[in-house]
């Protein structure tokens, strides 16, 4: 039932995720660049890659290495997996995207250490940048849907993070949106202070910011992301719950939660049992929140799932899946213009009639339509 209220509405959507594409596509590119990989076949690889258990966050994240060496450092794989990504998204009815990445982890050149035991290349994090940009704005032609990104700080690496908002900077006007901070919650930034460096920074050049905090961590990371680092999103957040006067807070600051309920199962940021997810108190509670995929690659999840979770296990109704994906549109980082035309097809599409006359022109109205009574 719920896949169907899926395609019957258009989606606002983030995707949170290090490796992108189809499978098919590392395999291609691992026997075009001769580059060992534990899979000859899609079928091999996804017995590897894929978690389907309930497990931990650092398992998780060694996924990672199984395969992204494959596309790292590579110009025309590191296009096409940002191209497949859009490719996908448009299939799932998503009409916006804002996909996350770390540009250093696909580099094989400035960028110390290089990651994935490559050898030195000449693909620089600046240049991971632009590919990434050209693929998204590709397939935005292609599947007539919007995609945009966000670049991530990694908490294991904060000799990266100001490389990080420079480029962020540079390209705020060729798809990139936004900051990130991904990783190990227990680095806070009080022992890391190139992190809070560059979010200040971030916050001088008015570049938009979210961070991942409170998902395997306690409250305190998501308080420290909030009011050291300045955040104007939460990624996951469930944790939030632990302090109740930090989430009353959020809640009375409409503080955005970028939610992932499948990831937060799989990753152990949760209770396996659907029906005790944290979503439930913040759909409760009329939070500003929003259903996204976590690295589909791994998860094997696509949007669909994720709200055939919500729908099934945690009661979300067809009326909640609007007004979240209304509330995502909102807390989207699109220029105002772009968010207001965004909302508007949203509001369409939804059969929700907004009044397109301006806020003072209706006040003049009633104030005349009251002293004509008065008459």
């Amino acid at each position: 039932k719920c896949s169907l209220l899926i395609f019957r509405f258009f989606s606002v959507f983030r995707c949170r995720s290090v490796g992108l594409g189809n499978k098919n596509t590392y395999v291609t590119f691992r026997k075009r660049r001769g580059i060992p990989l534990k899979a000859n076949t899609v079928e091999e690889l996804t017995q590897i890659i894929i978690v389907d258990k309930p497990g931990t966050l650092t398992k998780f994240l060694g996924k990672f290495a199984e395969y992204m060496h494959v596309v790292a450092g590579d110009r025309e794989a590191i296009k096409r997996i940002a191209y497949e990504f859009v490719e996908d998204k448009a299939k799932e009815g998503v009409i916006y995207v804002e996909v996350r990445y770390s540009p250093h982890f696909l580099a094989n050149t400035e960028v110390d250490p290089i990651p994935w035991n490559q050898k030195e290349g000449d693909v620089s994090p600046d240049e991971v940048v632009h590919l990434v940009n050209e693929g998204l704005s590709e397939g935005e032609r292609a599947f007539n849907i919007k995609a945009r990104s966000i670049l991530c700080c990694m908490r294991h690496m904060p000799s990266w993070s100001m490389d990080v908002v420079k480029l962020c900077k540079k390209y705020r006007k060729e798809g990139v949106v936004a900051i990130d901070l991904a990783g190990d919650e227990s680095l806070n930034c009080e022992a890391y202070p190139d992190h809070k460096n560059a979010y200040e920074e971030a916050v001088l050049c008015e570049i938009h910011r979210t961070v991942h905090a409170g998902e395997v961590g306690p409250a305190s990371v998501v308080k420290e992301a909030v009011d050291v680092l300045k955040a104007e999103r939460v990624g996951h957040g469930y944790n939030t719950l632990e302090d109740q006067d930090l989430y009353k807070r959020l809640l009375a600051q409409d503080m955005h939660f970028e939610v992932c309920p499948i990831s937060s199962k799989l990753t152990g940021a949760c209770d396996p049992d659907f029906t005790k997810h944290p979503v439930i108190t913040f759909r409760k509670d009329k939070a500003n929140y929003s259903l996204n995929t976590d690295d589909p690659l791994i998860f094997n999840s696509n949007l669909h799932l994720d709200y055939n979770t919500a729908h099934k296990y945690m009661g979300f109704t067809e009326e909640e899946f609007k007004r979240l994906n209304i509330k995502s549109a909102e807390s989207c980082f699109l220029p105002e213009k772009e968010k207001k035309e965004l909302l508007q097809r949203l509001y369409e599409a939804y059969g929700m009639i907004q009044s397109t006359i301006p806020f003072y022109t209706l006040v003049y109205s009633a104030v005349l339509k009251r002293m004509s009574s008065r008459r």
